[in-house]
């Protein structure tokens, strides 16, 4: 009984393993994003951060959909992992700017926010849609929701670091 026992324990954990693999990075992002905007517990700016990762993603794929583009789950991940990227470090050098100047804080909410505007994924011509967030004043994420990430995240993160040197 208690091999029996012991290999449905083994069964089970090799299981569940297996579909946690199976969990993409872009359904591990979207999720974690979520679960944060659900959770009556985070601050309003954790929600306002992880709403326009929700927002942007969602754009992207509705995006895909709509124009009927097949893309693989490397660019879905790849693009999910570097929007996550992106928005991390604008945080973290946004705080660095902000202890050395604001003319640097300014800087560095420019050279992300043209990141994600000069580095489009789909050319949308729906300019007001697209760039929602930028022309908010009162936005923690002053991005464009048409955006190639990867580009736009290789793009900042190498401005960002000359800006603060």
């Amino acid at each position: 009984m208690k091999k029996l026992f012991f290999t449905l324990a083994v069964l089970i954990a090799s299981a569940t393993a297996v579909q946690a693999q199976d969990k993409s990075l872009f359904d591990t992002v979207y999720e974690r994003a979520t679960a944060v905007v659900n959770n009556p517990a985070s601050s309003d700016e954790e929600i306002q951060i992880n709403q326009f990762k929700l927002t942007a993603l969602n754009y992207m794929t509705t995006t895909i959909k709509k124009r009927g583009l097949k893309k693989d789950s490397y660019f879905y991940e790849s693009q999910a992992v570097n929007l996550s990227s992106f928005v991390t470090d604008f945080q973290m050098n946004l705080e660095k700017a902000r202890s050395i100047s604001p003319a640097k804080r300014t800087e560095i909410m420019k050279i992300y926010t043209d990141a994600s505007k000069f580095n489009p994924m789909f050319k949308d011509t729906d300019k007001e849609k697209v760039n929602c967030y930028v022309n908010d004043k009162s936005t923690l994420t002053p991005f464009c929701l048409d955006t190639d990430w990867e580009k736009a995240y290789d793009q900042a993160t190498t401005m960002a670091k000359a800006a603060l040197r």
